[in-house]
């Protein structure tokens, strides 16, 4: 990735709507030019996807929770992964050094979804135990981090 190459990311970062012709003005390229390095970014798997920034409240996902997962020591981590990625409910699942071998971000409309979603973690197989922490507001979720140029 060159210069113009994180130019592109930090544009698409901050607005992934905006134009070829938008992206190619703002880096001093053509369009037709920033549509070649856009596709080859995604190629690349640089960008993943391209998703709209929804409010959860809005759709009714009023409680977000964040669940420590502690796991058995018999238990398969691909079973284990298996059975988060069947739940809706759980929107991100990170491995983790610790204690916690999972920490999962759950969104639910209600206390009581909650408590169904941690009774359900708590019977998966492979889970030896939760722990649970409920937010009590976002101040701010999925910030991105500006791109460091790499060293020369």
């Amino acid at each position: 990735m060159d210069a113009i190459d994180r130019s592109l990311v930090d544009l698409l970062r901050g607005n992934a709507r905006l134009s070829y012709a938008e992206l190619a003005r703002q880096v001093g390229l053509s369009a037709p030019a920033v549509h070649e390095r856009v596709g080859k970014l995604e190629a690349a798997g640089v960008i993943r996807a391209y998703r709209a920034d929804i409010d959860p409240e809005a759709i009714g996902l009023g409680v977000t929770a964040l669940i420590g997962i502690v796991q058995d020591s018999g238990g398969d981590t691909d079973d284990v992964l298996a059975a988060f990625r069947e739940m809706p409910e759980i929107e991100s699942c990170y491995f983790m050094a610790g204690v916690e071998s999972f920490l999962l971000k759950a969104r639910v409309g209600t206390i009581a979804e909650l408590e169904r979603l941690i009774n359900q973690l708590n019977r998966t197989p492979g889970v030896a135990s939760t722990r649970t922490g409920i937010a009590l507001s976002t101040k701010w979720e999925n910030r991105p981090q500006p791109l460091i140029p790499p060293a020369e």
